[in-house]
């Protein structure tokens, strides 16, 4: 893994594990120490350096934008050669910039597809609508809530309400709910090196991830009077302290939920944006009553269907394999590559396995006479009374009558491997006489 994401995922794997045990009383999957035991066997790598794992093996990691520390993997064992995107982001935003790669000879890119059919619209238009939404409701005594994963998505939304509320002169109150979110913005303003190229030509003068109107929200603040906006975890209202606060903000209709993401199937984020229902079912024994403004804005980090249709364009890989999206849109991706760049491409589902062939290149040897054969010229002759077609010279009204050459030399060899023995390329001739000899060895041996 990269610098950042060593630095960051002790943090994330504390925070998953209090969630689930601690909070909502399931099974402890790994404990404390397990995490740090962990992060002792993590060799961290920097962008594009080549590590040679052993002798196989060699893997290069690529900046994947998506949040800080992201990065697309390729891997080459023997003269195979694949990239792993893992989630990734093909247009820069406010505080990252795009996916970068080099072009790649590949046998197969494995892309994740979240966005598989979807375009989205100009980042500038997504972030109006935002703003406009989030400064009506606060101007009419309305609390948002903004339910956000800690790494990404609460730093780019922060960075774009900062400016805002600076150039409208707001003295409305924005919160980060105390824990992760915090401690992720502590690595985010030492990283700069990893984020967009405005940041770090800014740093200098102002780290953009000191946030100046952003304060630390505590629980007992939940139902306090007055305007507010809140940035909690998680980003789909699935479970902590966005489940928390959602319950007591939803029924009030000056308040405002607004979803900045994707959010999976059987979430209450995911039910606020299919149904925007009235009544929504937190669990078996738990409906509640929304009254509050639900908005749906599409400032995820993973890329969109052009965006995945760009890297396959550019990579041009023999195969794709599509993973981490819905199956009916994965189809539709499939198909679109297929039809567009004729290369073949797969959506499998979870534990079905795919068979991929990969090119093999083999270092040989040639026989001097076949090489002999590739110096022998095979000049072809035309005579041509035009300038146009041979360049002709005019001298005077006369025109000189040339010859086209051309050498057309194609030669031919035969792939030969004899067990023990290094490949080689010989002329079909000699394929002849080798094939004679080894008859002649053949029935000396059966006398």
């Amino acid at each position: 893994m990269t610098y950042p994401t060593k630095a960051l995922a002790p943090l994330m794997l504390e925070d998953y594990r209090k969630v689930m045990v601690d909070r909502r009383g399931e099974e402890e999957l790994f404990s404390s120490d397990q995490i740090v035991e962990c992060m002792k066997k993590v060799t961290a790598v920097d962008l594009r350096q080549t590590v040679q794992v052993d002798e196989d093996l060699q893997i290069r990691a690529y900046y994947a934008g998506h949040v800080i520390g992201a990065a697309m993997f390729y891997a080459k064992v023997g003269d195979a050669e694949m990239v792993y995107t893992g989630d990734y982001n093909m247009t820069p935003d406010r505080h990252l910039g795009a996916a970068q790669i080099d072009r790649l000879r590949l046998d197969l890119l494995i892309t994740e597809s979240t966005y598989a059919t979807t375009i989205r619209d100009s980042r500038y238009a997504r972030e109006r609508e935002f703003l406009k939404a989030v400064h009506k409701c606060v101007s009419c005594g309305g609390k948002v809530l903004i339910p956000t994963f800690a790494l990404g998505r609460a730093q780019e939304l922060c960075i774009l309400l900062e400016d805002y509320w600076e150039r409208m002169n707001l003295q409305v109150p924005i919160y980060f709910s105390a824990g992760l979110t915090i401690q992720a913005n502590a690595y985010y303003k030492m990283l700069i090196s990893w984020t967009s190229q405005k940041i770090k030509d800014t740093y200098s003068k102002h780290n953009a991830f000191d946030f100046k109107n952003v304060q630390k929200f505590e629980r007992s603040m939940i139902n306090a009077p007055g305007p507010c906006v809140l940035f909690a975890t998680p980003g789909m209202i699935s479970g902590g302290f966005s489940l928390e606060v959602f319950k007591q903000w939803a029924v009030s209709e000056n308040n405002l939920v607004t979803l900045p993401g994707y959010c999976v199937a059987g979430t209450i984020g995911h039910k606020l944006m299919s149904d925007k229902r009235a009544k929504v079912d937190l669990d078996a024994n738990t409906r509640i009553d929304v009254r509050c403004q639900v908005h749906q804005l599409a400032f995820s980090p993973h890329t969109d269907s052009k965006g995945i249709m760009d890297l396959v364009n550019f990579l041009a890989p023999k195969h794709v394999i599509l993973v981490h999206g819905e199956k009916h849109k994965m189809a539709s991706l499939k198909e679109k590559i297929h039809s567009e760049f004729g290369i073949q491409c797969y959506d499998p589902a979870n534990n079905e396995t795919i068979c991929i062939s990969s090119t093999h290149y083999v270092n040989a040897e040639a026989s001097d006479t076949f090489i002999r054969s590739c110096l022998s010229p095979n000049f072809t002759f035309q005579k041509c009374s035009s300038a146009d077609a041979c360049n002709s010279t005019t001298i005077g009204k006369s025109l000189m009558r040339m010859v086209q050459v051309e050498d057309e030399r194609v030669s031919e060899g035969v792939f030969v491997v004899e067990k023990g023995k290094k490949p080689k390329i010989v002329h079909k001739d000699e394929l002849l006489l080798m094939l004679e000899e080894q008859k002649h060895d053949t029935m000396n041996g059966t006398f």
